[in-house]
């Protein structure tokens, strides 16, 4: 009996929202592994993103930096497609890219409701749709949402955002059912809050850090590397049997 491993050699991947935080961290963890990682984002002008893809490249690999907007179908269509043409497949996406707006639900205006659901909840299905049809055309494929502990848990003046998870936990159910007859795996993976700057209205004082870490039973807030294991447990054979599924890791705040 073979052991399976956490290698990625051979693989396409993109990675959502991979400039920074958890996006350029697992895309990192994936070049390490053995992947070619394509990276994309709304903005590519500050030169994050290139980075990212310069890093990859170092680490000798493939790796493509990407302008994309998700929550628009013809820019997630061109990703997909110049993936294609360069790469000639996609094993792998990992749908991260996320916003948020702090406000509660009576005052959160309808333009940001629109913003946190197109970017959380529309624009992973759009991404999902459109390269888990090349995934059915190649008979494998493997899809991982970035969801939220959020998902199981309602937060004062993050409705939206929290709304928006429990749509991509669902999401995850029900493309893993209509593509696993095509050899396609899709999970979720279920971070409680992690220190980057898209979260740093939640830890960035010394007060609010220390009453985030007093809940949290393993008592420290989780960095991006405290995430990859998990993102590449799913994306490798070693998780070849798991679909449908929502991993959560929070430091056992749901315990």
């Amino acid at each position: 009996m073979s052991i399976p491993t956490l290698s990625l050699a051979g693989k396409v991947a993109i990675v959502t929202g991979g400039k920074r935080g958890i996006g350029k961290a697992i895309a990192l963890a994936f070049a390490e592994a053995g992947a070619d990682v394509v990276v994309c984002g709304r903005v590519i002008e500050d030169g994050e993103l290139v980075a990212v893809a310069d890093e990859i490249q170092r680490l000798g690999r493939r790796s493509l930096a990407v302008r994309t907007d998700i929550t628009k179908k013809t820019e997630v269509d061109n990703l997909v497609q110049r993936v294609m043409d360069d790469f000639g497949g996609i094993d792998i996406l990992v749908n991260n890219a996320g916003m948020n707006i702090m406000v509660p639900l009576l005052e959160l205006r309808e333009d940001g409701w629109d913003k946190i659901i197109n970017t959380d909840l529309k624009g992973y299905f759009l991404c999902s749709q459109a390269v888990g049809k090349t995934m059915v055309d190649r008979k494998r494929g493997n899809i991982i949402n970035i969801a939220s502990r959020s998902a199981m848990k309602a937060i004062e003046r993050m409705g939206a955002y929290c709304i928006a998870k429990v749509g991509v936990v669902m999401l995850t159910r029900v493309m893993a059912l209509e593509l696993a007859r095509h050899n396609i795996r899709v999970n979720a993976l279920a971070p409680s809050t992690v220190r980057t700057k898209f979260s740093e209205p939640l830890w960035n004082d010394p007060e609010k850090l220390k009453r985030l870490e007093a809940s949290i039973p393993l008592g420290y807030l989780a960095e991006p590397s405290d995430i990859i294991g998990t993102a590449l447990f799913l994306a490798s054979d070693a998780s070849s049997y798991i679909t449908g599924q929502t991993i959560i890791v929070d430091g056992g705040q749901l315990a």
